[in-house]
């Protein structure tokens, strides 16, 4: 057996582990009934897609770039509240998409260029200056948009229920959802294990000198990076404030939800983020489903163990 299908082997077992675990504490619950249990491991399921939408863009600048962006969570947020301004104003959920996307792609080339560019492999210095670009940027989003709640109104084929399997109905909206991480999770995959520039993304990021010496800009195609994950921060933000709300404070949560995320599932690896994003996802939903005031430790045990017993990640490489 090869260490990759090792390390997808562990990943399977860590997957069965934890829905056996989750499966005993909702029998142990006195109130159990399969309904609950199949709408809060699907309500786990679509938690996890969103998950894994932030995630995905902070393992390409974290994982694989090594650049520590704490202020990725504010770019989240940004982009969110930038998507709604727009579908409020055009009336087009796309467009708002379209925007949140867009500007924070714009605002990862300006990261890329204008800081993490003169920091390169100084982790302290990133992680200081990210986290104070992140509270102000924070007061200048409850500056512009105060500390109210927004919820994105999606296209009517998108509002609505699908007859679902024991549940009888399920929001459309967050089928929708899982189905775009599916999508670009595969994207994503093929894009970095299939494609030129993803040889060119993990050549640079192992050896950026020889890279170099073949021709190739790195620092072009570390900006192309840098947007591309924070673009897919934003486009989290729209799609995530569809299926739930936007409001202060959520960039920290979701910040700290990528960051658990990378460490259960392992740095710079996309199926890795997925995984994790599951085990997270799935953790919380059912924690707070059965176990409210207990809820939200599941998560933080899940990161203490993967820490303890393979603290590379789940499947992350030894080196």
């Amino acid at each position: 057996m090869s260490p990759r299908q090792r390390r997808w082997l562990i990943g399977a077992i860590a997957v069965v582990l934890v829905l056996l675990i989750l499966l005993g504490l909702a029998l142990a619950n006195e109130n159990f009934n399969w309904r609950l249990f199949i709408l809060t491991f699907m309500n786990g399921l679509t938690l996890a897609a969103l998950y894994f939408l932030v995630a995905s863009g902070f393992t390409l600048v974290f994982g694989l770039m090594r650049n520590v962006n704490l202020a990725h969570g504010s770019l989240f947020l940004l982009g969110a509240y930038i998507g709604y301004s727009v579908a409020d104003v055009s009336g087009s959920w796309f467009l708002g998409v379209a925007a949140g996307f867009a500007s924070m792609a714009l605002a990862g080339v300006l990261l890329q260029v204008l800081v993490f560019r003169w920091m390169e492999g100084q982790e302290l210095r990133q992680t200081l200056v990210t986290i104070g670009i992140s509270i102000v940027v924070a007061d200048i989003m409850l500056w512009i948009w105060g500390g109210g709640s927004y919820q994105f109104t999606p296209p009517e084929f998108l509002f609505g229920a699908t007859p679902f399997p024991l549940v009888r109905f399920y929001p459309t909206y967050r089928l929708v959802l899982l189905g775009i991480a599916i999508v670009i999770g595969i994207g994503l995959w093929l894009l970095m294990n299939r494609t030129r520039i993803g040889m060119m993304i993990r050549a640079g990021v192992d050896d950026r000198a020889m890279l170099a010496a073949a021709g190739v800009n790195v620092q072009r195609v570390f900006v192309i990076v840098f947007a591309l994950g924070a673009g897919l921060a934003g486009f989290a933000g729209v799609v995530g404030g569809t299926a739930l709300s936007i409001a202060p404070g959520e960039d920290v949560r979701y910040l700290l939800a990528s960051l658990i995320v990378v460490i259960v599932g392992g740095m710079g690896s996309i199926g890795g983020a997925a995984l994790g994003a599951l085990l997270i996802g799935l953790a919380e939903q059912f924690g707070l489903a059965y176990s409210p005031t207990y809820g939200v430790v599941y998560t933080f045990l899940i990161m203490v163990a993967v820490l303890a017993f393979r603290p590379q990640g789940i499947v992350g490489r030894t080196s």
